[in-house]
């Protein structure tokens, strides 16, 4: 097999990424951050001497594929959240990309389909045994009995992410606030997953590597600034809403140590548990609720989270000890493996 060096040489890479809405529409905020996303890859890859071509993904697939081939791409980094603002097509980039026989970095499709939808994922985690809050869906063909959950409950959208849909007013003391409410999510975002809110402490697992992940230093979000009136959760405003509240009281933490090595232990293995049982592949993140008797929820699998400089899974990489071009260079190196391992149809590789 040749080099990594030699194959980028004879082939391009491509940055791939949804076309974000304009400012000023619903939630732009969080659409728009995919291409800070394209930019910190696009330096990253100059800094270490390759460069790239930016090829968004709409629902022209044919034009997409055309692009790719005339631009001569070889591998692929997916940064695709969705397709023309769908979250539903989360995963449809990444089939592509198989069809065609190119090498991509992050989740496999079949990932990145069941990860976005909320309902399944809720579903898988159940089947495993891997706790998770206790939930009831609502759209227009399931039995909806809202009286069998505790209160008080959190409303989420069952397709979106970044914490669209999801604040303050997502959360419902009781059965008849809740029963008044639903409707106008429901016309909003369609089904909605009706989720028992679990009161305690936050955390973010995040975990690199191909073919078996690895744990990254755990964060916790501190709330500790939060008045009583408000409930700590990481809503859309705390990620989003730069003049908030929510968003300049929900730092992210590194503890030292946790109140207890077990607590850490648990936590990482139920967040391998996950990249396993979701077929996570190269870079993923569980959202994670400790309550008070340490017993650990998982809140949300996240298959190619963010990728901002200052989201998330940069913070944890940067704990780690890594730079932001180091992980690139992995994924690099995870792509060049599978390219090799499942015989891609690409010159990247020829031996």
């Amino acid at each position: 097999m040749q080099s990594l060096d030699m194959a980028i040489e004879r082939r391009t890479i491509g940055i791939v990424y949804n076309e974000p809405v304009l400012t000023g529409h619903p939630f732009s905020e969080a659409s728009m951050d995919v291409l800070a996303q394209v930019e910190a890859v696009e330096i990253a890859l100059g800094d270490i001497g390759i460069s790239s071509v930016r090829i968004p993904f709409t629902n022209d697939v044919g034009l997409f594929v055309q692009r790719v081939d005339k631009e001569g791409i070889g591998m692929i980094f997916n940064l695709c959240e969705t397709v023309d603002e769908n979250p539903r097509f989360a995963g449809h980039p990444a089939s592509v990309m198989e069809l065609i026989g190119i090498p991509f970095s992050g989740s496999p499709s079949i990932a990145l389909m069941l990860t976005a939808d909320k309902l399944l994922t809720k579903q898988l985690l159940k089947a495993e045994g891997i706790r998770t809050p206790k939930y009831r869906i609502y759209d227009t063909m399931t039995s909806f009995f809202p009286h069998t959950l505790n209160y008080p409950v959190i409303v989420k959208p069952r397709f979106q992410e970044a914490s669209i849909g999801i604040d303050q007013d997502s959360l419902f003391t009781d059965e008849d606030q809740l029963r008044k409410g639903l409707p106008e999510f429901y016309e909003r975002f369609g089904p909605v997953l009706v989720e028992e809110y679990i009161d305690g402490r936050e955390f973010n697992v995040s975990l690199l590597g191909y073919p078996l992940g690895r744990a990254l230093p755990i964060a916790e979000i501190d709330f500790s600034n939060f008045p009583e009136s408000l409930y700590p959760i990481v809503g859309y405003r705390a990620k989003w809403d730069i003049e908030s509240f929510e968003y300049h009281n929900t730092p992210r933490r590194f503890p030292e140590r946790l109140s207890n090595d077990d607590l850490m232990r648990k936590m990482e293995r139920v967040a391998l548990d996950c990249f396993r049982l979701f077929m996570l592949r190269d870079y993923g993140r569980i959202d994670i609720r400790v309550d008070s008797k340490g017993k650990v929820y998982v809140l949300e699998v996240n298959a190619n989270p963010c990728l901002s400089p200052n989201a998330g899974f940069a913070a944890a990489i940067d704990k780690e000890g890594m730079t932001y071009s180091d992980f690139i260079k992995d994924l690099l190196d995870f792509m060049t493996k599978r390219a090799s391992r499942y015989g891609y149809k690409t010159p990247c590789l020829s031996g």
